[in-house]
C-alpha cells in the first residue's frame, strides 16, 4: 500500500512536471553554451572583451520578462484578441517596407529602430501568425475540409505574411513561415487534395523568385560547388566547414579558435554553430542537436494532452518555429543547405529573436504545465 501511495504521489507531483523540467534543462544548456561561446567570441569584438556576452546578458533580462509574461498569459481569454495581434503583425510588416521607418541594411528592410534596439519585425510577426491561424481553425472545425473556409482563407493569411516578408526581401524567413503555415494546415486536418498541388505550385513559384534574384541564385550555385567557390560565394560556408574540421572530437578549447577572428563572418549570429564545433568539438555539437531533439520530442509527445484544437495549433506553431529555425541554421552551417542568414535559437547573439523565442518557449511551458494538472474533483455534499 505504501509503494502504491508513493507512486501515486510521484505521479501527481514530480512526475507530472517532468516534461517541463526536461524542456527547461534543454534550454538552460543551450542558453548557457551560447553565453560561453559569445564570451569567447568577445575577444575579437572591437567593443571590448566580452562585448557580445554582456550585451546578450542584457537581452536575456528582456527575454526572461517575455518568458514570464507568457507563463501568466491566459491564451483562452486572449483568443478574441488574436485578430488584433495578427493585424498588428501585418502592420509592422508593412511599416518596415516604408523608407524612413524601416532600416535598410545590406539591401534589405527588415528592422525598425526603436531606440536602444533594432527590432526585426518578422520575429515579432511569428506570435500574431500562429495566434491567428490557431484561432481561425478553432472557429471552423466543422468546415475544415471545405475549399473556401478550410483552405483558401487560411492560405490567404499565410500568403499575406509570406509576401510581405519576401518583399523585404528575406527569402529564408519567408520560407520558414510558409513551411510552418503549411504544417499547421496539415495538422488542422485540411485535405491533402488541396495541400499537395498547392505545395508543388508554391515551391515552383518560390524557386522562380529565387532565380530572379542574383544574390540568392548565386548562393544556390555556390552551394552546389562549395570547394570551387570557397574564395567567393561559398567563403562563409567553407570557413564554417574548416571550423568543424579543426575542432575534431574535443575541440581546440574556448577562446583558442581562429574562425572568430574575422575568418568567419557573422560568427556570433548565423554561424555560431561552427564556432562551437571548432572550440568545443564534436561532443558539444552533437549535444546541441540532442538538446533540440529532446525539446522537440518532449513537446510533441505532450501535444496529445491538448484539450482543444486552438491550444494544439498554438503549441505546434511555437514548437515548429523554434525547431525548424534550428534545423535550418545547423543545416546551413554544416553545408547541408544553401547559405541563409538565420540565427540559432537560444544560442546566437540577438535581440528580438531571443525575446520572441523565449516568449514562444513560455507558451509551450505554460500549456504543458496546465495540461498536466491533476484532474479537479468537485466535492459532493453527503446527506
Amino acid at each position: 500500500m505504501q509503494v502504491a501511495e508513493s507512486q501515486r504521489l510521484w505521479s501527481y507531483t514530480v512526475g507530472r512536471r517532468l516534461p517541463v523540467v526536461f524542456l527547461g534543462l534543454s534550454v538552460l544548456f543551450l542558453n548557457g553554451l551560447g553565453l560561453l561561446v559569445l564570451l569567447s567570441i568577445g575577444r575579437a569584438d572591437s567593443s571590448g572583451l566580452g562585448g557580445y556576452f554582456f550585451r546578450q546578458c542584457l537581452w536575456m533580462g528582456i527575454a526572461m520578462t517575455a518568458f514570464a509574461s507568457a507563463l501568466v498569459f491566459d491564451y483562452e481569454k486572449w483568443r478574441r484578441g488574436a485578430w488584433w495581434v495578427a493585424a498588428g503583425s501585418v502592420l509592422l510588416l508593412v511599416l518596415v517596407l516604408v523608407p524612413g521607418i524601416g532600416m535598410k541594411i545590406n539591401g534589405a528592410r527588415r528592422w525598425i529602430d526603436i531606440g536602444p534596439m533594432n527590432m526585426q519585425v518578422s520575429d515579432v510577426a511569428k506570435i500574431g501568425y500562429i495566434l491567428c491561424l490557431a484561432q481561425y481553425f478553432s472557429l471552423i472545425q466543422r468546415e475544415r475540409n471545405t475549399l473556401l473556409k478550410g483552405f483558401l482563407v487560411p492560405l490567404a493569411i499565410i500568403g499575406a505574411f509570406f509576401a510581405l516578408i519576401l518583399a523585404q526581401p528575406d527569402f529564408g524567413t519567408a520560407f520558414l513561415f510558409a513551411v510552418v503555415g503549411g504544417a499547421l494546415l496539415f495538422l488542422a486536418g485540411v485535405s491533402l487534395k488541396y495541400l499537395i498541388p498547392t505545395s508543388i505550385l508554391g515551391g515552383g513559384l518560390f524557386a522562380f523568385a529565387i532565380s530572379q534574384d542574383p544574390v540568392r541564385l548565386g548562393r544556390i550555385l555556390s552551394f552546389m560547388d562549395v570547394e570551387g567557390n570557397r574564395s567567393e560565394g561559398a567563403y562563409q560556408l567553407w570557413q564554417g566547414i574548416i571550423g568543424f574540421g579543426v575542432g575534431g572530437v574535443n575541440g581546440v578549447g574556448l577562446g583558442n579558435g581562429r574562425q572568430q577572428f574575422a575568418f568567419l563572418p557573422e560568427a556570433h549570429t548565423d554561424f555560431i554553430f561552427p564556432i562551437i564545433g571548432e572550440e568545443l568539438g564534436l561532443i558539444f555539437t552533437l549535444s546541441v542537436v540532442l538538446a533540440f531533439s529532446i525539446f522537440f520530442m518532449v513537446t510533441w509527445h505532450q501535444l496529445q494532452k491538448s484539450p482543444n484544437l486552438y491550444q494544439f495549433l498554438l503549441v505546434c506553431g511555437s514548437l515548429l518555429f523554434i525547431t525548424l529555425q534550428a534545423m535550418i541554421n545547423m543545416g546551413v552551417s554544416t553545408g547541408c543547405l544553401p547559405t541563409k542568414g538565420m540565427s540559432l535559437p537560444f544560442i546566437s547573439y540577438g535581440g528580438s529573436n531571443l525575446v520572441v523565442t523565449y516568449f514562444l518557449f513560455g507558451i509551450i511551458c505554460r500549456s504543458i504545465w496546465r495540461w498536466n494538472d491533476p484532474p479537479r474533483i468537485e466535492p459532493r455534499e453527503i446527506r
